[in-house]
C-alpha cells in the first residue's frame, strides 16, 4: 500500500451509535472505539446490536491497537464482543478504562492490557504516530485524536463541543487544535450528531441551574434518571442535593458500578456522608432524599422503567415525588420513553423532561462549533461521522460553507472504505459491514430471517398441526391435533380448528410422504386465509409409528 491509508468505519455513519472505526496502512490497522446502538422497534426480542467485527477478527494479526475516545456505551459496549475474538492492547482514559474494566467483568473477561492515553503522550503503532487531545463532552475524560499516517494526519474528533464552563473543568484544547491545523491536517473525521442544531450547544452548567429550581420546590423525593456513565450529570445530582440537605442514593447495577468507579478514580467528589444505601434513604423523610437511577431511554429492565410499573423492590414511587429525565430519547427509543413518561404521571409523580425544562443539555457540538473546528483544523478532505445520514450531510453543507472544496468533502456510511494518500482521498470498495444482533447469550444467531419470523408471530400468531402416521401405510394413527397461539380465541374456534383437521386429513390421504411437509404447510396457511384473512406462521409436525 506504500503511503496509502484506508479508513474504513464498521459502524456510526448513517445510524447514532455502533461506533466502530478502522485506520489501515500496509500489514498495520488501528480499531478506533468499539460501541453498540438500542435496537429499533422491529428489531423484535433483540437486546443490542453492535458492528459487524469480521473484517478485524479477519486481520487480527496485524491489530496494532483498540483506542478508545470516551466511557459511552455507543462508543464502549461493543468491546467485549471483540476482546472475546482478538487481543490487542486498549488504550483509553482512567475514567474510560475504569468504565470498560466494568462491563469486562460483567462478561467473565479479565485478561486484558490496558495501556493509559495522556494528552501529553503521543503514541508510536506500527506505522502510526497518535497524539491525544482533550475535549469536551458529557463525560470526563473524552479525547479526541491526531494520527499521523503514510498518507498525512488524520484527525479524529471524538465526540465533543466547545463547552466554556465544563462540570469537571476540562475544556476542549483551542491550542491542540490550533496547532495541529497549523501544521496540516489531510483529513478531519468529524462529529455530526448535532448538525441539525443552529449556535452553540448550551453547557452543563445549565442543568445544574434547573436542577436548582426543581430541588428548590420539590415537595418530596427528588428522582434522577439519566445515562449511567453520564458522570457529569450524576456530579450535578450530588452537587445539588448537597446544597439542600438531601441524602444520595444510587440504584441500578451499572449506575452503581460506574459510581463506585469514577469516585475510586477521583472523577466524582462526593462529601463525607452525602451518598447512603438505598434502604437507608428509604428511612428518611422524603424531603431529605434524592435518587440517580437509569432508565432514562425507556429501557425495559432498567430501574425507573420497573418503578414506573410498580416492579422495583427497592424504590416505590408516591405522589409528591419528582422525577427528572434528563436526557433525550435516542431515535428509535421514543416510544419507550413516552410510556415511562406516562406511567410515572399516573402513579402522581410530577415529572419532568426535555420539552418542558431544561433538564438535559446535548454533550455534542452545535452547527457553529462544527464550524469552529473545522476553521481551526483547515483540513484538505472532510469525512463526516456520527451521525444518521442527514446530520451527515448537512455537516458536509457546513464544511462547504467555510470553504471546503465540494469535491473534497465525502459523504460514507458503514462499511465503505475510503482510500487516502498524499495527494488524493476516494471511496473505493465496500467490506463487510452490517447489524450483529445480540440477543441474550446469542450473538450474531439472530438474521433477518428470524427477526421475520418474530414478525410475522407478532401479527398473526401461529399453527401448528401434529399427526402420527403409521411407517408403512401411511394412514392416520393419532390426531390430527391443531394447537394455535395469537392467532385465534381457542373458544371461538372450534369451526376453525376442524376444517384444519379435514384439510390434514385430505392432504395425507393424498400426498406421498416425501411431499407432506411441504403441502400441509401450505394448505394450512390457504385454508387460514381463506377462512379468517390471516397468514400466521404454519408448523406441520408428522411422526411416524
Amino acid at each position: 500500500m506504500g503511503d496509502t491509508v484506508r479508513v474504513i468505519p464498521l459502524g456510526g455513519l448513517g445510524e447514532i451509535g455502533r461506533n466502530m472505526m478502522v485506520v489501515e496502512s500496509d500489514d498495520s490497522l488501528i480499531v478506533i472505539d468499539a460501541g453498540l446502538m438500542f435496537p429499533e422497534n422491529e428489531m423484535l426480542g433483540v437486546d443490542i446490536v453492535i458492528p459487524d467485527m469480521s473484517y478485524v477478527v479477519e486481520r487480527r494479526q496485524q491489530l496494532k491497537a483498540i483506542i478508545v475516545t470516551h466511557g459511552h456505551e455507543d462508543h464502549i459496549g461493543a468491546l467485549p464482543y471483540l476482546l472475546e475474538r482478538v487481543w490487542a492492547p486498549v488504550y483509553a482514559t482512567a475514567l474510560t478504562q475504569g468504565l470498560i474494566e466494568v462491563k469486562l467483568r460483567e462478561h467473565g473477561l479479565r485478561d486484558v492490557s490496558f495501556r493509559p492515553i495522556h494528552t501529553d503522550t503521543p503514541l508510536s503503532l506500527g506505522p502510526f504516530d497518535v497524539d491525544f487531545f482533550h475535549v469536551s463532552h458529557s463525560i470526563p475524560d473524552g479525547v479526541g485524536m491526531a494520527i499521523r499516517t503514510p498518507a498525512g494526519t488524520i484527525v479524529h474528533s471524538g465526540d465533543f463541543k466547545f463547552d466554556h464552563s465544563p462540570v469537571d473543568g476540562q475544556r476542549t484544547d483551542f491550542a491542540k487544535l490550533a496547532d495541529l491545523g497549523r501544521a496540516g491536517v489531510q483529513l478531519l473525521l468529524s462529529d455530526s450528531t448535532n448538525a441539525e442544531t443552529p449556535g452553540y450547544t448550551p453547557s452543563e452548567q445549565e442543568v445544574g441551574q434547573a436542577f436548582d429550581r426543581l430541588f428548590t420546590k420539590a415537595p418530596g423525593r427528588v428522582l434522577v434518571a439519566t445515562f449511567a456513565s453520564n458522570i457529569s450529570r450524576v456530579q450535578q445530582v450530588i452537587d445539588t442535593a448537597g446544597r439542600y440537605n438531601r441524602k444520595v442514593a444510587v440504584v441500578g447495577r451499572t449506575m452503581v458500578n460506574n459510581v463506585r468507579v469514577a469516585r475510586e478514580l477521583g472523577y466524582l467528589h462526593v462529601p463525607d456522608g452525602l451518598l447512603v444505601p438505598i434502604d437507608e434513604a428509604n428511612r428518611l423523610p422524603p424531603r431529605q432524599v434524592a435518587i440517580v437511577c437509569t432508565g432514562s431511554q425507556g429501557e425495559p429492565t432498567s430501574a425507573l422503567v420497573r418503578m414506573a410499573y410498580n416492579e422495583f423492590r427497592s424504590v416505590s414511587l408516591m405522589p409528591g415525588d419528582t422525577v427528572i429525565v434528563s436526557a433525550r430519547p435516542i431515535p428509535g427509543n421514543e416510544e419507550f420513553v413516552n410510556r415511562t413518561i406516562n406511567n410515572l404521571f399516573r402513579l402522581g409523580a410530577n415529572v419532568f423532561y426535555d420539552e418542558l425544562l431544561d433538564v438535559h443539555v446535548s454533550g455534542h457540538a452545535g452547527q457553529e462549533e462544527q464550524k469552529l473546528l473545522l476553521g481551526l483544523l483547515r483540513p484538505r478532505y472532510f469525512v463526516p461521522i456520527h451521525g444518521e445520514y442527514r446530520h451527515l450531510v448537512l455537516h458536509a453543507g457546513l464544511a462547504e460553507r467555510v470553504g471546503l472544496a465540494p469535491q473534497n468533502i465525502l459523504i460514507m456510511e458503514s462499511g465503505e472504505v475510503l482510500e487516502l494518500t498524499p495527494t488524493s482521498a476516494r471511496v473505493v470498495d465496500r467490506v463487510t459491514e452490517g447489524y450483529v444482533f445480540v440477543d441474550g447469550r446469542g450473538v450474531g444467531d439472530v438474521g433477518d430471517a428470524v427477526l421475520e419470523d418474530r414478525r410475522l408471530l407478532s401479527q398473526n400468531g401461529f399453527l401448528v398441526a401434529v399427526v402420527t402416521l403409521d411407517g408403512e401405510a401411511g394412514k392416520i394413527l393419532a390426531g390430527p391435533e391443531i394447537i394455535t397461539r395469537g392467532l385465534v380465541y381457542n373458544r371461538e374456534a372450534t369451526e376453525l380448528i376442524e376444517g384444519a383437521r379435514d384439510v390434514v386429513r385430505e392432504v395425507v390421504a393424498e400426498t406421498p410422504r416425501a411431499e407432506l411437509n411441504a403441502r400441509l404447510r401450505q394448505s394450512l396457511i390457504d385454508y387460514v386465509y381463506s377462512e379468517i384473512g390471516r397468514r400466521p406462521i404454519v408448523m406441520p409436525v408428522v411422526m411416524e409409528a
